[in-house]
This record gives structure tokens, sequence and C-alpha cells, in this order.
């Protein structure tokens, strides 16, 4: 008895056939294609638009517009009480697009003033879209009253601009533009124009002897 449960357990098995178990390792290999066609789609789309950004800059090379402050009027610009400043400026900026397939639109603009790298006014100023070759006027306005932090050797230079009649201020203008080429538009940069001024100072109608004298700003992308 010992002898045929032996032999039964050791003889050869005649019932079907069964299949490797492979689902795990054929899921895996799947999985493993899609993400090597996804990752190369992913490599060629950003090949193309590499291409096509380069060719583009290429065909219509675009040129940094070009900003100048033309015009400076300051009628009160004094220290009062607890290095408070009154300041009245104004300027007069020309923006220049001087591209010929080109155009800018300005989606948003500001003006900052300074005096010894303090900032003390600030000027909203509109958004606008510029054509090819084209110039647009702005006109930043700064008026009122702010107390300014200022060292012993700051109130020492600001008494002897004042005497000599005029002031060195710093304007900045910050922008956020887009360029558009044909129908298409880019993403968007963020571009600032400083502006290194020195501003006669008017009261009752006259200046320094020295007038203003025009600007050109740096444009810093």
């Amino acid at each position: 008895m010992a002898d045929e449960k032996h032999a039964s357990l050791n003889g050869a098995y005649y019932g079907p056939p069964i299949p490797p178990q492979q689902g795990h390792h054929w899921r895996d290999r799947r999985r493993g294609g899609l993400r090597t066609t996804l990752f190369n789609l992913i490599v060629a789309i950003i090949v193309v638009l590499g291409i096509t950004t380069l060719v583009l800059w290429l065909v219509f090379r675009p040129s940094k517009m070009k900003v100048y402050v033309r015009s400076a009027t300051l009628t009160e610009f004094d220290l009062i009480t607890n290095n408070t400043l009154h300041y009245n400026l104004t300027l007069d900026v020309v923006i220049r697009n001087p591209n010929k397939r080109i155009g800018i639109y300005y989606d948003r603009l500001e003006a900052k003033a300074y005096y010894e790298g303090e900032r003390f006014a600030y000027s909203p100023l509109p958004a606008f879209y510029q054509g090819h070759k084209n110039t647009t006027n702005l006109r930043p306005v700064f008026v009122g009253d702010v107390p300014i932090r200022l060292e012993n050797s700051d109130v020492v230079d600001f008494n002897r601009e004042k005497g000599e009649g005029f002031f060195s201020i710093d304007v900045e203008i910050y922008a956020r533009i887009r360029f558009k080429i044909g129908s298409v538009k880019t993403k968007r940069f963020k571009p600032d124009f400083e502006c290194e001024l020195k501003v006669p100072l008017t009261t009752n109608g006259s200046s320094s002897a020295v007038g203003f004298i025009g600007t050109k700003c740096d444009v810093d992308f």
C-alpha cells in the first residue's frame, strides 16, 4: 500500500498544460512603453517649439524699445519736519518701438521715483498696444508728502543740491509686455526702464540756470 501511494505521488502528470504566470510582466512592459512614447512626444514638441521660436527670432530680429525722458518739471522738493519729503515732479517719457514687424503689448506699467536709493513716490501708467515703428508719450506725475529715511550724509547732499538748484532723482518704470509677431503673441517679459535724472528745481515760475537735459533710459530685460 505504501508503494502504491509513493508511485502515485511521483508519477507523471497528464492533465492540461498550466500556462506560465506572465500577466504582471506584460502590464509592466505596456506601461513602460506608454511612458517612453509620452516622453518622446514631449521631447518632440519641445524641439519643434524651440526651432519655431529660433526661426521667428532670426526672421524678425526683435530690438529693444527705446526710452527717453524728454522733459522734467520739479516745482517742489523739500525736507520738512521729521524728514518728510514734500515733492511735485512731472515727467514726459517717450517710448519708441523700433521694430518693423513686431508690435508690443504693454499690459502693465508703473513708475517709481527714488532719492538717495529711497523710494518716495509711485505713479501707475495706462496699459496700451504699440504698433510697428511707433512712438508713445507717457506722463507720470509724482505729488505728495512722504517720510523718507536719509542718513546724515544724505541730508548734506540734499542741502548741497538744493543750493545748486537741481536734484539727482532716479526713476524706474516697471513693465509687463508681450511681443506680437503677425497673429502670434509671445510669453510675457518684465523689462525695467532705468532713468538717472538731474532735475532743476522750478520755483515761482523760475528755474536754475541749467535746464533739464533729455535723458536716455537703460532698458533691462
